[in-house]
């Protein structure tokens, strides 16, 4: 089963440091040999970004920041995983590693897709 997690947190203004990123990469590196981690990147700030919405035929683009939010996407990962308990390990550790924020896990549909914990 695909998840994509959506990481959120408050929007910092400092990248990390050097050593975070080490221990980030450490885990990521970790995941991805052992089949789990399909694809995962943070997002720039969201000064650098821009929303795009459609609502009654409008189109309306809005540039960053987006200072209204309190919590930002801050990074996603593709996941792949064969129960839910394992799929909230691995969201533990990572949570445990990001700091401070929540990730949103949202199960993708594919081909023959059955709900997590559905019975085949």
């Amino acid at each position: 089963m695909r998840f994509i997690s959506i990481y959120k947190t408050q929007e910092r203004s400092a990248p990390p440091s050097p050593e975070h990123i080490a221990k980030m990469g450490k885990f990521c590196e970790e995941m991805s040999k052992a089949g789990v981690l399909l694809a995962t990147e943070g997002c720039q700030p969201s000064v650098k970004g821009f929303r795009v919405r459609h609502a009654g035929g409008k189109l309306t683009v809005t540039d960053g920041p987006f200072t209204e939010s309190k919590e930002l996407v801050a990074g996603f990962a593709l996941l792949e995983v064969t129960s839910k308990e394992q799929l909230l390990e691995v969201t533990k550790r990572f949570l445990e590693l990001a700091g401070d924020g929540e990730a949103e896990l949202r199960q993708i549909f594919e081909p023959g897709f059955l709900p997590l914990g559905a019975k085949q």
